[in-house]
């Protein structure tokens, strides 16, 4: 299995997990004040005045810094390359997911900049310079270590390097597949209108039942699904 197929069944399978990791801070439903939706076409969702204002404030701030950014970036796209079939993990804009998420929730700060400053001393102990600088086998080799660390060995080193890749491929993972192309990726369609065509035949035999002919094109008929019936005085079906 393919490392982003491997990703996504890990998705799938644990997401409620890392659910909390991201939430962003919710009101408790009975004490939510009723406040209108604002379309926001450009962004392809709606957001109440109060959430519109709470995420300009939280753009607003800057806690990350452009080299901090760099070296995730590179990070977000070793998790999750492009393929012949999707974009990687910074063509979704998961970097700048991110860059939010650690302003909005601030217990992931100190994690991810002490993650990075691991990250950049590893590198200048393994090869003299720090890791957004190495070439790209330099940097899978590292990412090897923490991310599929050898239990056996138990390197107590690298394990601050390990709890802090664990928080990034889950940061990543969820920015990336909450995106519309995360989504796309996934082959989710969504909820969608089943088609009732009545019983099937195999079934009603099997019962010695059938169909009244007459009434077959009234109602089982899903060109006319969305027309309400109409009924005579004497309690017929008209339509």
């Amino acid at each position: 299995m393919k490392r982003r197929e491997s990703l996504k069944a890990l998705l799938i399978g644990g997401l409620a997990g890392t659910a909390t990791v991201t939430t962003l801070g919710c009101k408790p439903e009975a004490i939510v004040e009723e406040e209108t939706i604002v379309s926001d076409k450009r962004k392809g969702y709606g957001r109440t005045p109060s959430e519109l204002e709470h995420d300009k404030k939280v753009n607003e701030e800057i806690f990350l810094t452009e080299k901090e950014l760099t070296t995730i970036a590179i990070l977000c796209d070793i998790i999750l390359p492009a393929t012949t079939t999707a974009g990687s993990a910074t063509d979704a804009k998961v970097p700048e997911f991110i860059d939010f998420i650690v302003k909005d929730l601030p217990m992931h700060q100190l994690p991810i900049r002490g993650g990075l400053m691991w990250l950049d001393g590893e590198s200048n102990s393994r090869y003299g310079k720090e890791f957004d600088q190495c070439t790209d086998e330099e940097q899978i080799a590292i990412v090897d270590d923490i991310a599929y660390p050898d239990v056996e060995k138990k390197n107590p080193s690298i394990a601050p390097g390990i709890s802090f890749f664990n928080r990034m491929r889950s940061l990543t993972l969820t920015g990336y597949y909450t995106s519309k192309m995360g989504i796309d990726d996934l082959g989710y369609a969504g909820n969608r209108p089943n088609v009732w065509d009545g019983v099937p035949q195999d079934v009603l035999d099997k019962h010695g039942m059938a169909y009244d002919q007459e009434w077959m094109p009234k109602f089982v008929d899903q060109y006319s699904r969305d027309e309400q019936a109409e009924w005579d005085g004497d309690g017929n079906l008209l339509n």
